[in-house]
């Protein structure tokens, strides 16, 4: 595993939301999205363009506190056919907001970071994430570069403690069982439930339940709920396993 600066964070953001409007270019909006239930492509592309233009208004002004995300205008077209061109461009915004900041200049944010770097990082992996949703909708083979995907599943379980809006978060304790997730690749974390939280750590071991895959890429579509963990190797408690999963969805 590599560690990332704010501005590599930055670029690859512009190159999946770009990616992300590729696989779209020509779709049927109206196609369903099995992976965020209830919604069609057009509504995953509007939410995702409209995060774009939100965080890009904050960074802006560093923000203290969240902005209106009804209170302004996208600039939505009015042919959903737009919408995969709307996209791409909101890409270039986003950039420039994020790139004129001190990565370390404070500003609101839902996560424990309360700090620029915060968005940089977590808008590529918002844009990974709902990209494959997009290709897993229309039947298209998914791939994620390995460094971003061991990238996203650390960040994943930064910014889990702060899932707010998920109580069963606030559920995840225990009496130090752990949920070991390893690729063949070479990354590997563990996470510890203790009994007043849970943490996690780079490591190689295995632990109460073990889930081994063949790249970090799986483990990150394993932990968004984007694939079955049965799909994988898992060793030791798969109680504990889908237990994990049923408290973890952002």
């Amino acid at each position: 595993m590599r560690d990332w600066s704010h501005a590599e964070h930055v670029r690859a953001t512009g190159v999946e939301i770009g990616r992300m409007a590729d696989v779209l270019r020509d779709a049927d909006m109206s196609t369903p999205v099995r992976t965020c239930p209830g919604w069609n492509l057009a509504e995953l592309t509007t939410h995702l363009g409209g995060l774009h233009r939100w965080v890009a208004a904050m960074v802006r002004d560093l923000a203290e506190r969240p902005y209106d995300r009804n209170g302004t205008d996208p600039g939505l077209p009015a042919d959903p056919g737009g919408y995969p061109a709307w996209l791409g461009e909101g890409a270039g915004p986003l950039s420039e907001a994020l790139l004129s900041q001190d990565p370390q200049a404070p500003m609101w944010s839902w996560g424990g970071e309360r700090r620029v770097g915060f968005w940089s990082r977590r808008q590529l992996h918002e844009a990974v994430v709902h990209r494959v949703d997009a290709e897993l909708a229309l039947g298209l083979p998914v791939s994620i570069d390995e460094d971003v995907a061991a990238d996203g599943v650390e960040e994943f379980l930064e910014v889990l403690p702060y899932v707010r809006w998920n109580p069963g978060v606030a559920e995840l304790r225990g009496a130090g069982e752990t949920i070991s997730l390893q690729a063949d690749t070479g990354a590997g974390w563990v996470v510890t439930l203790d009994p007043d939280r849970f943490h996690h750590q780079r490591s190689l071991q295995p632990g109460t339940v073990t889930v081994r895959t063949t790249t970090s890429a799986d483990l990150l579509l394993v932990l968004w709920g984007r694939r079955s963990a049965d799909d994988y190797a898992v060793e030791g408690d798969a109680g504990l396993l889908g237990w994990w999963r049923e408290h973890t969805g952002i």
